[in-house]
């Protein structure tokens, strides 16, 4: 059975950075695509970054663009979102998607998404 777990999450100021991590287990890892998507407290979750299963494909959102870096290593089953420049307004749960055979090549939308992590909290405040 498919897994997404993530980790990585914490508390950090304004203008810090962090790495995320989502590990995956019980599927082949070049086979799924990986999306990253968060929700903030009062709001729905949206995407902000997503990669295809062979990474020729990545996606950010403009709120993030510049900020976030999306990368995976398929050996190792990991897709890491390294957060930089973080504002107040990046708190939120983050979570990592699965999905296979994305139509625009990664999940970008909730829809997309097959398999969900729990989330891992990033909280930005000084």
């Amino acid at each position: 059975q498919l897994q997404l777990v993530e980790s990585g999450g914490g508390l950090v100021q304004p203008g810090g950075s962090l790495r995320l991590s989502c590990a995956a287990s019980g599927f082949t890892p070049d086979r799924y695509d990986i999306g990253w998507f968060r929700q903030a407290p009062g709001k729905e979750r949206e995407g902000v970054s997503c990669i295809s299963n062979n990474a020729d494909t990545r996606w950010y959102s403009s709120s993030v663009e510049g900020r976030f870096t999306i990368s995976r290593d398929n050996t190792n089953n990991v897709v890491y979102l390294e957060i930089a420049s973080l504002k107040p307004e990046d708190t939120a749960v983050y979570y990592c998607g699965a999905a296979e055979g994305s139509y625009y090549g990664c999940p970008s939308k909730n829809a997309e998404v097959e398999f969900w992590g729990k989330g891992t909290l990033v909280t930005v405040s000084s």
